[in-house]
């Protein structure tokens, strides 16, 4: 039986390079994966250390705003124990490296920028005797440290428009059985290059995206903005909302008891929540500004109170009118007797216009609960008086639509009013609905649309159970809730306390308004508190007790 050969330096050769092939082959599958710049430039300078047995390496950017200067992104020597930028959160304090000089001269005695000028890979197997370039600076460095940089592989990096958007450099190959410094191999250059030109890939596309989103984003505010523009009274709500809804969203993602303690988020669940946050409202961009802003129950592109106040100042004249003439005709007729009760019906009468405009002034303000016997004095007043109008008829004194308003029972707005600001959600959903979402934005429709729904059923648009809802619905329909009880810029009434605000969410617990166990997670984590410190004023931050706040189960 004849013995198997030993495998010859040729053999081993060419299964090191396959490995190597095979390992260049995942790196560009975990590059393309990588979502974070920093991460992903990281692992582009690591791979490339890895593939070459590299000692130590940079990488450098070419940044749009100034593609004249390479910027120190990442710099790897284990030798020395250097780790700068990147994921390491330490800054490199080196200058960027000029590609020109202020009189357009080429800097080529650089080799990062000879590699950029020239697109060139460099490969050098010992900086100290090689020529053309200059490598004081890395001669310095050495004796400052002890170290000794010797060969050195310099590869650019281009994207798929053929651009330089970076550059590699690898410093000191190191043979993989002995250690020793070595130079860069020939398969070195060509699988490095092969990595800078994947790495170019996912950069670019990672920068793409970037932009996207960013593009994406910067135009979601643009929307947002202008809603909150067209109301001095709401704008902020759209900022406001989509923050406290993450603070609620991480409260729940850490919790470890309780009915939600499974409930986790990715990255793309917390990209996608945040979306819908700042979308929740985008429908309101089709909600008339005087329905928005009506801060009082008569106001509609103005307060109509002004109106009223001057029908009691002709009534008032009028009853003035009606004692003169009644004094004169005294007078005549020699009754000098009845000229006291006269003056002192008439001042009675005064007092009762008075106390009936000044019912009327108090009726026109919103209230949280108009009691029933204020909505009848309305109605009597309305009876009560009338007045002669411009074309000489007399007119009632309020008429239907005024005695509606004022007799709102909380609020400002009219069932048709309230109708019309409900309609938003309806216009979101369309809207929402209407666009094509990739893959990992396909829930935001139903997050952002679901605000306004409640748990037993009875919300709006589609009257939803809890079952029904998303917990990233239900989690932004409370967000949406308190920041509308604290907000402090509405026209209808004053930024509540926080002690105010979770009795009030705490009895939307118990009628099956809001999800309970995400409302216990809100006052048990204190969600309220942090939300509070970044947004209300210091006296709406109040002492909260949560024995107190109905419905709390700690």
């Amino acid at each position: 039986m004849s013995e198997e050969a030993p495998p010859t330096d040729g053999d081993i050769a060419t299964a090191d390079l396959l490995q190597r092939l095979e390992e260049l082959n995942g790196i560009g599958i975990a590059l393309s994966r990588e979502r974070d710049i920093s991460a992903l430039l990281e692992a582009i300078l690591l791979a490339a250390k890895k593939i070459t047995n590299a000692e130590g390496g940079t990488l450098y950017r070419r940044h749009a705003a100034d593609e004249n200067l390479l910027h120190f992104e990442i710099i790897r020597n284990e030798a020395l124990g250097i780790a700068m930028g990147g994921t390491t959160g330490r800054p490199i304090p080196f200058d960027p490296i000029r590609l020109r000089d202020e009189s357009g001269h080429e800097n080529t005695s650089m080799v990062v920028a000879f590699s950029v000028l020239r697109d060139r890979t460099v490969n050098i197997a010992d900086a100290y005797s090689a020529e053309g370039f200059d490598f004081s600076g890395t001669k310095d460095f050495d004796r400052h440290t002890g170290y000794r940089s010797k060969s050195f592989l310099t590869v650019p990096m281009k994207n798929h428009e053929n651009q330089i958007i970076g550059v590699l450099q690898l410093i000191n190959a190191k043979d993989r059985e002995t250690g020793a410094i070595v130079p860069f191999s020939a398969a070195d250059r060509q699988l490095a290059e092969s990595l800078a030109s994947q790495a170019a890939v996912a950069l670019t596309n990672r920068l793409l995206i970037t932009q996207l989103e960013e593009l994406f984003e910067s135009f979601i505010n643009l929307i947002n903005e202008a809603i909150d523009d067209k109301s001095p009274y709401t704008g902020g709500h759209c900022e406001r909302v989509p923050v406290l809804t993450m603070m609620l969203a991480e409260a729940v993602h850490d919790t470890k008891s309780g009915p939600l303690a499974d409930w986790k988020m990715t990255e793309k669940d917390r990209y996608e929540l945040k979306i819908a946050g700042l979308l929740h409202d985008c429908g309101k961009v089709t909600t008339p500004v005087h329905v928005v802003d009506k801060a009082t129950k008569l106001q509609t592109i103005f307060d109509r109170i002004d109106l009223v106040d001057t029908r009691f100042e002709v009534v008032r004249r009028d009853a003035e009118i009606e004692m003169l003439r009644a004094r004169l005709s005294a007078e005549a007729a020699g009754h000098t007797a009845d000229l006291a009760a006269l003056e002192q019906s008439f001042s009675r009468r005064l007092r009762e216009i008075d106390d009936d405009r000044e019912s009327v002034r108090a009726a026109n303000v919103g209230s949280e609960a108009m009691l029933p016997e204020s909505q009848a004095r309305i109605g009597e007043i309305a009876r009560k008086y009338t007045w002669r109008g411009p074309d000489g008829s007399i007119q009632p004194f309020l008429s239907p639509d005024e005695v509606e308003n004022l007799t709102i029972r909380a609020g400002t707005l009219t069932a048709r009013e309230r109708h019309i600001i409900n309609h938003h959600i309806e216009v979101t959903i369309k809207m929402l609905e209407a666009l094509p979402w990739p893959k990992h934005l396909h829930n935001v429709p139903e997050y952002a649309g679901g605000h306004h729904e409640r748990m037993d059923g009875k919300g709006y648009p589609r009257g939803l159970l809890r079952e029904q809802m998303s917990v990233q619905a239900r989690i932004m329909g409370i967000a949406d809730i308190f920041e509308a009880l604290t907000a402090k810029d509405r026209p209808y009434k004053k930024g509540k306390t926080l002690t105010e605000s979770l009795g009030i969410l705490g009895r939307f617990r118990l009628n099956g308004h809001i999800d309970p166990d995400l409302f216990d997670i809100f006052v048990r984590e204190r969600v309220y508190l942090r939300y509070a410190r970044q947004f209300l004023d210091p006296e709406q931050i109040d002492d909260v007790d949560p024995v107190t706040i109905p419905g709390f189960s700690a």
